[in-house]
C-alpha cells in the first residue's frame, strides 16, 4: 500500500451510514472504522427505521471511537430510502472534506479509508471506490459497469481473487459508476452535480448519481488498497437464495432499472425494457423462481409506467407495523 501524503492525515472525513433497524451491522462497521490509518474522521448514521430504531441504536453504539472520532446518529422523520438517508447524512456533516458512503453491513480494512482519501488528493478524480470484497476473500466488485442496452449492472471482477485487480487506470477508464457500498466523493463532486436522487429511493441511485457526474465530466478513481468486506444484502434480504430473494429488492431491483434507462438513455427505452423483462423471465423462471418473476415484472411494470419514490405496497406496510416494532417482513427491510 502507498503510504498516505502528510497532507491527506489532514483532510477531513465524514462517513455516511444509513440504518434501518440493523444496529448490530452498525456496531460491527464502527469496530472496524476505529482501526483506521486514517484518524481526522466522524461517523454520521441517519436511522430510517423509526423513532424506536433509533433508540435501540443509540443505545448500542458509541458517542465516540476509542481514538475520539465523533460517532452522531439521528432519527429520519420517516424511512427515506437509501438515497435520502445518504444525502441526510452528508447535509449533517458540511465541514467535512470528503464523504464517504458506505454501507452498514461492511468492515473496512485499516488502510481502506487512508487508500480513498490517497486517490482523491492524487488528484484526476472528483468520486473515488475500492476494492469491495465477500466473506470468503473473493471479489464483489473492483468497479461499476452499466450497461445501457441491457439495463442492467455488471460487477467488474466478481468472483476473482483481489489480487488479479487489472492497474488501477484501466479500473478507471472502464467503469462508469461507483458501487453505493463504499464510494467516497468530494466537494466538486457535490457542488457540480447535487444529492442523490430520492425518487429512486432504493437500488441503482449510485449509478445514477456516478452517470450524472461522469456527463458533467467528473472523474471516477479506484484505490486498489481500498479494502472492504461487504455482507451482501444483510438489511435488505438481496444476498438470499434465488427462491427466497424478498420482494423489495427484486421489486426495486427491476423497477429502478427502467427508470434509469428512462433518465439517461431514453433513446434506448423499447429494446432495453424487452431485455430486461426478457432478462427477469429467462434467470428466475427457467429456475422454477416463480414467485421472483412476480415481484420482478411488478417492477419492471411499475419503472414502465414511471412510478417512483417509495412503493405503495411498502409505504401502507410500514404505517400499519406495530409501533415499536424493530423488525420487518422476513429478509424484507429496506434501507
Amino acid at each position: 500500500m502507498n503510504e498516505p501524503h502528510l497532507k491527506d492525515l489532514t483532510l477531513r472525513v465524514a462517513v455516511a451510514i444509513v440504518g434501518y433497524r440493523n444496529p448490530d451491522d452498525i456496531v460491527g462497521c464502527l469496530n472496524a472504522l476505529a482501526q483506521s490509518t486514517h484518524r481526522d474522521f466522524e461517523v454520521v448514521i441517519c436511522e430510517n427505521g423509526g423513532l424506536a430504531a433509533y433508540e435501540a441504536l443509540s443505545r448500542a453504539i458509541p458517542g465516540a471511537l476509542a481514538a475520539g472520532q465523533a460517532v452522531r446518529a439521528f432519527a429520519a422523520p420517516r424511512n427515506l430510502g437509501y438515497a435520502g438517508g445518504v444525502n441526510a447524512a452528508i447535509a449533517a456533516a458540511p465541514e467535512a472534506d470528503l464523504w464517504w458512503v458506505l454501507n452498514p453491513d461492511t468492515h473496512p480494512d485499516a488502510g481502506a479509508m487512508a487508500a480513498l482519501v490517497g486517490r482523491m488528493t492524487a488528484g484526476g478524480c472528483d468520486a473515488a471506490g475500492g476494492m469491495l470484497l465477500r466473506g470468503d476473500g473473493s471479489v464483489q466488485s473492483w468497479g461499476g459497469l452499466w450497461r445501457g442496452w441491457l439495463a442492467r449492472a455488471v460487477s467488474m471482477g466478481f468472483g476473482a481473487r483481489a489480487e488479479a485487480a487489472p492497474p488501477a487506470p484501466l479500473v478507471e477508464a472502464r467503469q462508469n459508476y461507483l458501487s453505493g457500498a463504499s464510494m467516497m466523493i468530494g466537494r466538486r463532486f457535490l457542488d457540480t452535480i447535487g444529492p442523490m436522487r430520492e425518487d429512486y429511493f432504493l437500488y441503482c441511485e449510485e449509478v445514477e448519481w456516478c452517470l450524472r457526474a461522469r456527463a458533467a465530466g467528473l472523474r471516477l478513481g479506484f484505490a486498489p488498497d481500498a479494502r472492504v468486506v461487504h455482507d451482501h444484502g444483510a438489511t435488505t434480504g438481496a444476498g438470499a437464495a434465488m427462491h427466497e430473494l424478498p420482494r423489495l429488492p427484486m421489486y426495486l431491483g427491476e423497477r429502478n432499472k427502467i427508470l434509469l434507462t428512462r433518465d439517461h438513455f431514453p433513446l434506448r427505452f423499447p429494446i432495453a425494457a424487452a431485455c430486461a423483462l426478457a432478462m427477469i423471465l429467462l434467470r428466475y423462471g427457467r429456475r422454477g423462481a416463480w414467485r421472483q418473476v412476480g415481484y420482478g415484472v411488478s417492477g419492471w411494470w411499475a419503472g414502465v409506467r414511471n412510478q417512483r419514490g417509495v412503493p405503495a405496497w411498502l409505504a401502507a406496510r410500514e404505517a400499519t407495523a406495530p409501533r415499536g416494532e424493530l423488525d420487518g417482513a422476513p429478509g424484507e427491510a429496506s434501507p
